[in-house]
């Protein structure tokens, strides 16, 4: 995708389900990464795996090629911190200042992460964590114009609460989950081209693709199943 884009901001989440066998979840390879683009609905990334250091990676990689055409850009998650670390051992730079010593490192110009602290700490005393946080060191000309009641992943969530009614491999009642990683990957296309490119979504009343302005009208599946792959 060779468009550019002036400010994105994004949700990123993760929900699990069962692989092959009743696994704790700890060992399920069925946990998804989901990386939505809040304004349009489009979904960026969707790929599951073991809730390890690669999977976080590979979805990291897609936002990374994402902040190369954007100006300004903001990750926000639920809690999970390793989204923030993993994009800045890939996307960052040295603050060069002049001054003697090792430049510091900080995420890209544009480029912000904020997450939410999870846990209550009224029940404890003393100084008390802010409800969000930047975790990682921001580039000094980069605004922080994200207020605190923005900083939340509602959209994306929804959308995984929405899986788990639509795909029956994400049902939590039933013993129809997926036989292999690659199977559930595969149901995971499906759903990635057909959320973004078919189906309007119910709140912005248009494609997600449409919205962010890939294409000019929403396709149908005879023309999906009608374009050549190379």
């Amino acid at each position: 995708m060779s468009h550019s884009f002036i400010q994105s901001v994004i949700e990123g989440d993760e929900f699990y389900t069962k692989v092959n066998k009743n696994n704790p979840a700890v060992e399920s390879s069925g946990w998804t990464i989901v990386l939505m683009d809040r304004a349009s609905r489009f979904i960026w990334e969707m790929s599951c795996g073991k809730k390890d250091k690669a999977l976080f990676e590979t979805a990291i990689e897609q936002l990374a090629e994402l902040i190369e055409k954007t100006e300004d850009l903001t990750l926000v998650t639920d809690g999970e911190r390793r989204y923030g670390k993993i994009l800045f051992e890939i996307c960052h730079e040295l603050l060069r200042t002049g001054k003697v010593g090792r430049p510091r490192k900080t995420l890209k110009k544009g480029v912000i992460v904020r997450v939410k602290n999870k846990g209550s700490q009224a029940h404890k005393k003393g100084r008390k964590k802010p409800k969000y946080q930047t975790t990682c060191p921001v580039h000094p000309e980069t605004s922080n114009n994200i207020l605190d009641n923005e900083t939340h992943a509602n959209h994306v969530e929804a959308n995984n609460s929405a899986m788990r009614r639509k795909c029956s491999a994400y049902r939590r009642k039933t013993n129809t989950y997926a036989k292999s990683e690659t199977a559930l990957q595969r149901i995971l296309n499906v759903h990635w081209v057909i959320h973004n490119y078919v189906i309007t979504h119910f709140t912005t009343k248009k494609v997600p693709a449409v919205s962010l302005g890939l294409i000019e009208e929403g396709l149908n599946v005879e023309t999906l199943f009608s374009i050549q792959y190379v």
